[in-house]
């Protein structure tokens, strides 16, 4: 799909100077927007985003101050994995 927007000419220009790609930081907002309304999943979010990995999207997340969702049973699953026992003996 392409989308055109018109914008005032003095901060069409302004952009490019600090963005660089216009359109490609646009993208970049409508991604992270779509990923915070859960339109889209985080894996997505890393191919729409051509990151190498699901790491580099939690970082990007965690750098734009973006809470990860986490459900009920990730909590469940960490507070098991807490209450194993140390296999180490520590």
């Amino acid at each position: 799909m392409r989308v055109q927007l018109a914008l005032p000419d003095e901060f069409a220009t302004a952009l490019p100077l600090k963005w660089g790609s216009v359109e490609k930081k646009l993208l970049g907002f409508a991604v992270l927007e779509a990923y915070r309304d859960g339109i889209i999943s985080l894996g997505k979010l890393a191919e729409l985003l051509h990151l190498d990995s699901r790491w580099d999207a939690e970082k990007l997340l965690a750098d734009r101050g973006i809470e990860l969702p986490h459900e009920l049973k990730d909590f469940e699953d960490d507070l098991a994995t807490l209450q194993q026992p140390d296999a180490t003996g520590l």
